[in-house]
């Protein structure tokens, strides 16, 4: 056989070999609150595998999902989309009031501001390693994040180390945002999509918790 065809059926066998054992999931959430911007001035998007489930922004005040599947929570819990509606309009609000503190820290009065904030967790299917993650961020810089190795908050940001600080002396929220990072958010994804509608609701009473500690006062 041809030299050539030889290695390049191995480099397409090692390709493909990678491609099936190296399997990578995830599951995140984006928010988004912006002054100077309107319509929308609040986005919120999540996402499984890099596909869109959930979208909620402050002009349609409504939580929707994204996929057919994710249609199916309502057979076994009618309320969801409801609630998951309540918890987008009451992290708008905390994200509201967080925007106004970052703009205060920073010495920023007009002109066009964002804050954001970014949590999940990715996992290899073939190690299983799992990897959390939650950060915030200020007009395109990281402002806190928290370390997935000490589960320490930290920021490069002196305006933010008092946050940080503040995240760091509370014990519950530290030990919920692990438990939430490193199981809930995989046990979720791993329900399946064709059975995420069975374990979704697990999920919306860490993200309400979440909701409720996690802000950058």
């Amino acid at each position: 056989m041809n030299q050539q065809v030889v290695l390049g059926t191995s480099l397409l066998s090692a390709h493909l070999k990678c491609l099936f054992l190296t399997v990578t999931h995830s599951l995140k959430y984006f928010y988004t609150a912006s002054s100077g911007i309107e319509n929308p001035s609040y986005v919120s998007v999540g996402l499984v595998d890099d596909v869109q489930i959930s979208y909620c922004d402050s002009r349609t005040k409504e939580n929707i999902p994204k996929q057919d599947w994710m249609n199916k929570v309502n057979s076994e819990h009618p309320n969801y989309w409801k609630e998951e509606t309540e918890t987008c309009l009451a992290k708008q609000q905390t994200f509201k009031i967080s925007l106004e503190i970052a703009k205060q820290r920073f010495n920023q009065t007009g002109g066009v501001h964002v804050f954001q904030q970014m949590y999940g967790c990715e996992w290899d299917d073939e190690t299983g390693e799992v990897k959390g993650y939650d950060q915030f961020g200020s007009d395109g810089e990281d402002l806190i994040m928290l370390d997935p190795q000490t589960h320490q908050w930290i920021s490069p940001k002196p305006q933010a180390v008092i946050t940080a600080n503040r995240f760091n002396n509370n014990r519950i929220i530290k030990e919920l945002e692990n438990i939430y990072l490193t199981q809930t958010c995989v046990e979720v994804w791993a329900c399946g999509w064709d059975y995420m509608y069975a374990c979704v609701y697990v999920l919306v009473c860490v993200v309400f918790m979440e909701d409720f500690f996690l802000n950058f006062i």
